[in-house]
């Protein structure tokens, strides 16, 4: 039997008169929150409540016989009961109620005398029913094919048309199938009902098939159960006002309080949803809306109808939240069964969450914690509709949210052509790499094969907002062929359409509705409250103007890191960007690198008007130069052409660069030392472009420049006084103060064992946790997505680390490097700009460090703002 966190609780909990709110992790959520319902006057039908370990009490019967004279005190006569399972969290209902307990022969009389003997009969019906299921094992179905033959037999359509003699064969019938399949009688006896229907209950929770279907649903299989036993309300009757049903007092997909619903005549528990009848809407605008012509209850019983509003909005006036009912009409007389919080989109969550808090039924910190990161991800980018069927023909990676659909292209180039045409394209890649930023850039949606969520493909497109799925295993992508084949056989071909859900992971036939984003109203205030919230400043990834404008509108202050490197991948950039890595010497260099000068100056001209003031991180090159080449031969072709340089002189020269592991050789700022030129010419365009903006402004900007895989501080030393060198020049031209800061990235474990050396000499040190990880844990980002899934499952990761800071290693090199920074400058600014900066486990972990900032894509900058206000409040706490 089951424990709840060790404590064998043996008191019973009580609902209604008398009773007090219960523990959740002792009486489970379902009892739980129908005691708070009943302590603030919610009409609830009285209830004990039994932990599992009872069951184990020699007293088990006298117990219960004790405990039902107690609920019957006051009430007319002995109660029908029945017997709910309850759990901790949720999926109780993963075995069946048993109803009506004590409608036996012997009470038939006075049960007719009270109820009238259809209702009675009925009533006897649905015991020996629910009994027969939840106690003794009969198929449901057996019951049901009774039920079907009869009124087949008779000519009438539904149970409801059934009179008390017709009702009381049917029982019998119910009574001999429990005898064929038992082999045993139906027990007569009241006590006997109920002490058997709470044993088989607790039995039926731990069998296999439970225990699966709450694993199905995301439940804890072992979850810990309580019984529940309750009065029930009759619901029972051909009237309008007698029946069950199920209200929602807000709309799923806005949160607008707006109810609706599902109503059942002559029914009780969960009947209305369980589709063998066929129920009527609850609010006559539903019926109107839908055509339907069935009046709803509204029209049938307004003061119901009425009350289960009154109802509602009390629950969450005084519950703090929005829950659905589950209710009983008897005689119009409302009575709730249980509360189940609302299903919501991300925008009712939201919309919930400040509407409570303006009412003051919760605070706003507590809508800021309740309020998940991933709802206000989902709130910034167009969903799939919940009401469309999905046609899922792949899973992957969900790497960057959002829902796209359109025709599938396979390369780059036909996605830029297809923006050209203004249609929408899919590009689909086996994996993608910097010289497809232009294709990403057209592209509606991206979806590559291979990768995982730090892969190129899954940074860029969670910059650009461009709904993106990774790690697409099981889809086969033939880029010659230009085919995509499912695992089912399917095969689409290029222009065929499909759909991918970035948020999911899923990639999907056809093109599938979707629901677009609304940023105003109960979202703008919920943001709001988190940037009063938070200590952390949250600034954006932005590589250009239009980067840097989607991130304004977020609301981020500042960018925390510009890559210069994609500004080179434009179509009139990368000829004299690979006119410089052919040069045969330095003065070939810096002849293409005058041609790129005016263009970078320009490009931080744009940051600059953009930003206004706020601080501009930006990285000086960092890729090595054998990313800026053409790979294949008929590239290389096209590029001799353009460059008229013969295509040998391509291929010796891409041969030279080629490094065995180009993420740990010539790269970042062993590219300005080993080539100063380059490093001169993009500090120089962000000096000129400071006194261009101060002549046009009057305004000053706030440059941040940073060095990439510094692990030396002899290598800051060397660029940091180059780089003073050409701020002195430009001086002198332009007659123009210069106030710019410089930095360090760290990101090689080096770097964080030396950040006090560095720190001596650095204005600001800003984590890139990327690469970081990479070296502690000995990875590729770009291929440990092929097995990072299965160690997640097996354990061995506790998750993927490239997602979330691992706090144990890399966290700690992180602080090391934090602790000598600060012992040597305490106040050096420090900053995170790996995509780590948009995990809000990651920023948690970020506030306990003592981080200034974080740096994310534009499109997660909402994200780690919120996540912000969270682990700041947190904190408090």
């Amino acid at each position: 039997m089951a424990v709840y966190d060790g404590l064998m609780k043996q008191d019973l909990g009580w609902i209604g008169p008398g009773g007090e709110v219960l523990d959740a992790a002792v009486f489970g959520t379902k009892a739980a929150l129908l005691s708070r319902a009943a302590c603030v006057g919610v009409p609830v039908p009285p209830a004990f409540v039994m932990p599992e370990a009872l069951l184990e009490e020699e007293r088990l019967e006298a117990t219960l016989r004790e405990a039902v004279a107690r609920l019957s005190a006051g009430l007319e006569g002995p109660p029908l009961l029945s017997v709910r399972a309850s759990s901790r969290g949720s999926g109780s209902d993963v075995v069946p109620a048993i109803l009506n307990i004590g409608a036996s022969g012997d009470a038939m009389p006075e049960l007719i005398a009270r109820h009238g003997p259809r209702v009675a009969q009925d009533m006897r019906r649905r015991l020996i029913q629910s009994f027969g299921v939840g106690a003794l094992g009969v198929e449901e179905e057996e019951f049901e094919y009774a039920l079907f033959d009869l009124l087949r037999e008779l000519g009438v359509e539904a149970e409801s048309d059934l009179d008390a003699g017709q009702l009381a064969d049917l029982a019998e019938t119910c009574l001999r199938l429990i005898d064929d399949a038992t082999g045993a009688a139906f027990p007569e006896d009241p006590c006997d009902q109920l002490v058997r229907a709470v044993r088989e209950i607790a039995r039926a929770w731990h069998a296999p098939r439970a225990r699966l279907r709450r694993l199905s649903r995301g439940f804890d299989e072992d979850a810990p159960l309580a019984l529940m036993v309750q009065v029930m309300a009759i619901g029972l009757g051909t009237g309008r006002s007698s029946g069950a049903g199920v209200a929602h007092p807000r709309d799923p997909a806005t949160g607008a309080a707006r109810m609706s619903g599902r109503y059942l005549v002559n029914a009780q528990g969960g009947e209305a949803m369980m589709g063998l009848r066929t129920p009527s809407v609850l609010c006559r605008w539903e019926r109107e809306e839908k055509q339907l012509r069935e009046p709803s209850l509204e029209e049938g019983d307004p003061a119901a109808t009425a009350e289960l509003a009154s109802i509602s909005q009390r629950v969450e006036r005084e519950l703090g939240e929005v829950f659905s009912l589950d209710f009983t009409l008897a005689g119009g007389s409302v009575q709730i069964l249980e509360l189940y919080q609302l299903k919501r989109s991300a925008r009712a969550t939201v919309q919930i969450a400040v509407d409570l808090a303006e009412a003051g039924a919760i605070t706003r910190e507590e809508a800021l914690l309740r309020t998940g990161p991933g709802v206000i991800d989902e709130h910034l980018h167009p969903t799939i509709d919940p009401a469309a069927k999905r046609d899922v023909v792949g899973q992957g990676l969900p790497a960057s949210p959002g829902a796209s659909s359109g025709p599938l292209v396979f390369s780059p180039r036909a996605a830029e052509q297809a923006a050209e045409l203004g249609e929408p394209a899919l590009l689909a890649l086996i994996e993608t790499s910097p010289e497809d930023i232009r294709g990403m850039h057209a592209a509606t949606g991206v979806l590559t094969v291979r990768g995982g969520m730090t892969s190129h493909a899954a940074v860029v497109a969670r910059g650009l907002g461009t709904p993106c799925v990774v790690g697409a295993q099981n889809l086969t992508l033939n880029v010659e062929e230009k085919t995509l084949k499912a695992p089912d056989g399917r095969i689409f071909r290029e222009g065929d359409v499909i759909t991918v859900d970035g948020g999911e992971g899923q990639v999907l036939a056809g093109a599938v509705p979707t629901l677009m984003p609304e940023i105003t109203g109960a979202f703008a205030t919920l943001m709001s409250w988190a940037d009063a919230a938070r200590r952390l400043d949250v600034r954006a990834n932005a590589d250009m103007g239009s980067d840097a404008e989607t991130a304004l509108g977020f609301a981020a202050h500042g960018i925390g890191l510009c890559r210069t490197e994609h500004m080179f991948f434009q179509d009139h950039r990368i000829a004299p960007m690979r006119q410089m890595i052919l040069a045969d010497g330095e003065a070939d260099r810096r002849a293409a690198l005058d041609k790129l000068l005016p263009m970078q100056r320009g490009d931080f001209m744009e940051l600059f008007t953009q930003m206004r003031g706020m601080p501009v991180v930006i990285r000086l090159l960092d890729p090595p130069l054998h990313e800026f080449l053409p790979h294949g031969t008929g590239e290389m072709e096209e590029m001799a052409r353009e460059l008229k340089v013969p295509v040998d002189k391509i291929r010796a020269r891409a041969l030279e660069l080629a490094e065995f592991n180009p993420m740990l050789g010539k790269r970042g700022c062993r590219i300005g030392i080993a080539f100063p030129e380059v490093y001169e010419m993009q500090v120089r365009a962000i000096f000129e472009a400071m006194a261009d903006f101060k002549a046009q402004t009057g305004q000053d900007s706030l440059p941040e420049i940073m060095l990439p895989l510094v692990s030396a501080v002899r290598e800051l030393a060397l660029l940091k006084e180059r780089i003073a060198d050409v701020a002195e020049a430009v001086r002198a031209e332009r007659g123009a103060s210069l106030d710019y800061s410089l930095g360090v990235m760290i990101e090689t474990p080096r770097a964080c064992l030396r950040a006090g050396d560095i720190a001596r000499l650095a204005d600001f040190l800003s984590f890139g946790t990327n690469d970081l990880t990479q070296m502690l844990y000995g990875l590729s980002r770009d291929d440990a997505g092929r097995f990072i899934p299965d160690y997640v499952a097996q354990g061995v990761y506790e998750h993927d680390p490239f997602h979330q800071i691992d706090e144990e290693g890399v966290g700690e090199m992180i602080r090391i490097g934090i602790e000598r920074a600060r012992a040597v400058k305490p106040e050096i600014s420090i900053g995170l700009c790996g995509e780590h900066g948009g995990d809000p486990e990651s920023i948690s972990f970020c506030e306990a460090a003592g981080f200034d900032y974080v740096s994310c894509s534009p499109y997660r900058v909402p994200v780690a703002r919120l996540a912000a206000a969270q682990a700041a409040i947190r904190a408090r706490r």
